[in-house]
């Protein structure tokens, strides 16, 4: 098995650009198209008069996408080669999207959203898993940054395109698809650069969920926040006497925060040698600032300057355990180990709606603040209870 690393004098510092652009360049197109496509789907099966209940169901297929396509990813990279495996994943993925606009029966939509979100998910695993081979160690965190931040942009721009594009006709899916498939081309002019898959994962798929806790641990939180926030914050902001319009301005103000933060924590996770620490360190801030939330209802000031720094230390979950899992981990299994982190991640997108859910109709209103806070809650005091008793391992 690879054994944990850290950076030596001997190790190369540059940063590989054409990798970098490469698998950032994929990573965008698909939060572009993620970020067009789930309202605009939405939208015209609600046009169609499928009831939300179907609705919900049908969007629910990303997440069991995403759990399938995890444990198959690397070993497809490791049979055809990381670079082909995402053109051919884009082919499907631009396909699939353009394929909503032809299909006329809602089954349909069903194969149709397995297929892409099982694609994206491809592209997921291996844009960051190639990221992760091609950065310098020292300076992983800030491309990991980088990363995070033009993915950011590319899923604010996706609803950006549908408020212009709107809903009728075959042009928002054209564009979608188009967005695609021009990621294809930085992925086939680095494909010499694409890193190798010599030799399979050691161990079974699961094992790798568990190889690296505090990372997998780190992104399911962050998915299960991430979905149940941003589901079932207007509710909870609308209940607390806000109104739609100050609601969507909160979630602006959130997803602004997760944007700007993830360079400077980049930076700051180059900078501490035990990724854990500042793991733990982020969702305690997380737990303080989901616990002010009920305090802070009467402002809306106050609590978009929470939800500003908040929005930062979610998201810093996921690019600072993402780094984390690069420091462990090299070849075959950083790659089973990516594929690992991103179905933890879709795992938290199923569970953390549902959760969140529950605790609005058992605890009213509030309990959309203390579930979040449980949340947080569990994963800092695993990761003080491992950095305290379980040791640092070199």
């Amino acid at each position: 098995m690879s054994q944990p690393r850290n950076g030596t004098p001997g190790d190369v510092e540059e940063i590989h650009w054409p990798s970098l652009v490469a698998a950032v360049s994929a990573i965008s197109a698909v939060g572009i198209a993620i970020g067009l496509g789930l309202p605009l789907l939405s939208i015209i099966l609600e046009k169609r008069g499928i009831p939300s209940t179907l609705i919900g169901l049908n969007t629910a297929m990303a997440g069991i996408a995403a759990m399938v396509a995890a444990p198959i990813t690397t070993k497809l990279a490791h049979a055809y080669g990381v670079a082909q495996t995402m053109m051919w994943a884009v082919l499907v993925s631009a396909v699939s999207a353009i394929g909503f606009y032809y299909a006329m029966d809602f089954w349909m939509w069903f194969p149709l959203r397995f297929a892409f979100h099982g694609a994206t998910t491809t592209l997921f695993i291996l844009s960051e898993f190639w990221i992760n081979a091609a950065s310098p160690p020292s300076k992983r965190g800030f491309v990991l940054g980088i990363y995070a931040t033009v993915l950011s942009l590319g899923f604010a721009a996706g609803p950006l395109l549908f408020s212009i594009l709107g809903s009728d006709g075959i042009l928002p899916f054209a564009v979608g698809a188009c967005a695609i498939l021009v990621a294809a081309i930085p992925i086939f002019i680095a494909r010499y650069e694409s890193p190798v898959l010599e030799e399979k994962p050691e161990l079974h798929f699961m094992r790798y969920v568990f190889l690296v806790p505090s990372a997998t641990a780190a992104v399911f939180i962050f998915g299960a926040v991430e979905a149940g926030g941003l589901a079932l914050f207007p509710i909870y902001a609308v209940r607390a006497s806000f109104t739609e319009s100050q609601a969507a301005l909160l979630l602006t103000v959130m997803g602004i925060g997760n944007m700007i933060f993830q360079i400077p924590v980049g930076l700051l996770s180059d900078r501490i040698k035990d990724k854990r620490v500042l793991l733990a360190g982020m969702a305690f801030m997380g737990l303080i600032g989901s616990l002010m939330l009920p305090f802070l209802v009467h402002s809306w000031v106050l609590m978009a300057g929470v939800l500003l720094f908040w929005g930062g230390c979610v998201a810093g979950l996921y690019t600072v355990g993402l780094s984390h899992l690069g420091s462990r981990l090299t070849g075959s299994d950083l790659a089973a180990a990516n594929a690992a982190f991103v179905f933890c991640y879709a795992v938290g997108t199923v569970a953390g709606p549902q959760v969140i859910g529950a605790a609005i109709d058992v605890a009213g209103n509030n309990g959309f603040a203390w579930a979040i806070a449980a949340f947080f809650g569990v994963y800092a005091l695993l990761s003080a209870a491992r950095l305290l008793f379980i040791g640092k391992r070199a």
